[in-house]
């Protein structure tokens, strides 16, 4: 608080007036309008008739009668969970089993396999789905087509349009997130009792059952809830495999609510209400059990160092799972996509199919201006939300992090809001608040670029607060003492302490930018695509060659991106003395 002489005049306000409180008005408006305006008119509409030229909208519980009393709404609910229950229970069991592989065997080349974990997290959903239908689709299937004539079956054995197809692609494609999380609590827990149990004769399995895995009960339910809540409002999936099958799941119902003629805005609002409150349990029951989590803690203060379980020959066995796994999950997919990319129809791979060998699917896609003009807006847009998310998250992470302003953890909780929304219901949020109050942006890059920014904001919120933290606040008040404003101490200080995480958290989100789908499907509008919109058109109009080569364009670089995010963050980051 700054101190006057006896009869000397304070200065004008203007130069009292401390730029801080612009900078952190600035952004709890943002935060206030990206996370709660687009719900709140949500709801909004949800309770409403839609407004036509000929009558206004009026308010009504028309839209969840519909919703609730309808029949099929309680087989869209029932597809939900048991899409969302398989899908994340073969991510677990898939991703768990390798977790423990890696973490607890002396499995050759385990180390290597854990850093080609990320790979299959790059490909994303849509390009993972199509592959999989190249692959066990039943008429044109490589998997059902090479049983069939290796067996002579009359029928595929595989069908890949159904509900246990759904799961199984689901599944796979997540596991590795599984993967990750469930190697990380086994490389956090104490193995003295593992050790103890193997010593008192226990079979390796025995073992695993009774101590491992309930010692790791905690990070079990959280796995799984995670796992079962980002199914829930996966999109790619049910709209390439099930609604061709005629299984709807909520993500699909709302798509096609709002795609029909005319248009069920409402009911599309219903149906999102009833997927965000499943989310939020989720997400509710997910944070109670990670809170009680104290009672299965087995690192203390004491040191040790986890002692490997010798598998003897068997070692050959679980390496052959490795292998097989990536072959599954990386390798079989990518491969039938560039085997589609050099055909001139896609044709399954015989000496008869080898003549027909053709680089026009890259011809077309290099010289196509719609595709060049959505990878430019791709590029654009993920950039742009990368610095936007990072600078905002820098500056709500010091205030809740640095400050003692009253209600802070609010604003912490706004910020962290959009993680509960999946994709399409925060695209059907904010279409709503958009066509309410018309300012121009509708139907332009502008509102695709402000649902990248709301749907992001917490994943840079993740970075920035770890990275806050460890800033001792003797450094600002040195600085302060010293004469530098707020923001000359933010800019000169707190911002190139944060280098690490900012980098890292700016690659996350400029690559997951680029390949986002679900918010955008619902806000792009014709010379406003991006690259996963094209993506999606391909397979619409049945460009099965020319959206093979794009895939396989698409999937190197990310590859590229994610290697370059390793090299800087080995750049950057904080290097462990």
């Amino acid at each position: 608080m700054q101190s006057f002489e006896a009869g000397t005049a304070p200065p004008p306000w203007w130069q009292r007036f401390d730029a801080k409180w612009l900078v952190i008005g600035g952004c709890l408006a943002v935060v206030a309008v990206l996370a709660l305006v687009p719900f709140g008119f949500m709801i909004w509409q949800s309770f409403h008739t839609p407004e036509t030229n000929s009558a206004p909208s009026v308010f009504t519980l028309g839209n969840y009668a519909t919703a609730y009393s309808n029949p099929e709404t309680v087989a869209i609910f029932w597809n939900s969970v048991q899409f969302a229950f398989g899908a994340s229970l073969v991510a677990f069991v898939l991703g768990t089993t390798l977790a423990w592989i890696n973490e607890r065997t002396n499995t050759p080349m385990r180390r290597l396999f854990y850093a080609l974990s990320i790979v299959p997290l790059i490909i994303p959903g849509i390009l993972f789905t199509i592959a999989w239908i190249m692959l066990a689709s039943p008429k044109i299937g490589l998997i059902n087509l090479v049983l069939q004539s290796w067996f002579g079956l009359d029928t595929p054995p595989f069908n890949i349009y159904s509900m246990w197809g759904m799961i199984w692609v689901d599944g796979l494609h997540y596991s590795p997130m599984a993967f990750l999380l469930m190697s990380s609590a086994f490389r956090a827990m104490d193995p003295s009792l593992e050790e103890s149990a193997t010593m008192s004769g226990s079979s390796v399995l025995n073992t695993l059952y009774r101590i491992t895995l309930k010692l790791a009960f905690p990070a079990i339910l959280a796995t799984v809830l995670t796992l079962f809540i980002r199914a829930i409002e996966s999109f790619e999936v049910p709209a390439l495999l099930g609604l061709p099958a005629g299984i709807q799941v909520f993500t699909s119902a709302i798509y096609q609510a709002i795609h029909q003629y005319p248009s069920q805005i409402g009911l599309a609002a219903a149906y999102s209400v009833i997927l965000l409150l499943m989310t939020t349990g989720g997400i509710y029951v997910q944070a109670r059990i990670s809170s009680s989590g104290n009672k299965y803690s087995t690192v203390t203060g004491k040191g040790f160092r986890p002692r490997t379980i010798d598998l003897g020959p068997w070692r050959y066995l679980t390496l052959g799972i490795f292998i097989v796994y990536f072959l599954l999950i990386v390798v079989l997919p990518f491969l039938v996509l560039l085997w589609s990319s050099l055909q001139k129809f896609y044709a399954p791979p015989s000496m008869e199919a080898m003549k027909n060998i053709t680089l026009d699917g890259y011809r077309y896609v290099l010289g196509s201006d719609n595709i060049r003009a959505a990878a430019l807006n791709s590029l654009w847009m993920s950039v742009t939300t990368a610095t936007v998310v990072m600078l905002i998250a820098s500056v709500i992470s010091w205030i809740v992090v640095k400050t003692k302003i009253p209600g802070r953890w609010l604003l912490d909780n706004m910020a962290s809001l959009p993680m509960v929304f999946p994709g399409l219901v925060l695209g059907v949020s904010i279409m709503i608040f958009y066509l309410t109050f018309d300012i121009g942006i509708y139907g332009t890059f502008w509102i695709i670029l402000l649902a990248y920014i709301t749907r992001f904001m917490p994943y840079g919120m993740r970075y920035t607060t770890t990275s806050m933290i460890q800033i001792h606040k003797d450094l600002e008040e040195s600085a302060g003492m010293s004469g530098a404003s707020w923001l000359t101490v933010f800019r000169r200080i707190i911002l190139p302490l944060l280098k690490p995480g900012l980098i890292a958290g700016w690659i996350y989100v400029m690559i997951v930018s680029i390949r986002e789908l679900s918010t955008s499907i619902l806000l792009y509008s014709p010379g406003n695509e991006v690259i996963s919109i094209s993506i999606w058109e391909l397979w619409e109009n049945g460009q099965y060659v020319e959206l093979s080569a794009l895939s396989v364009l698409f999937i190197l670089i990310l590859l590229v991106l994610v290697g370059l995010a390793q090299a800087a963050g080995k750049r950057f980051g904080v290097k462990e003395g």
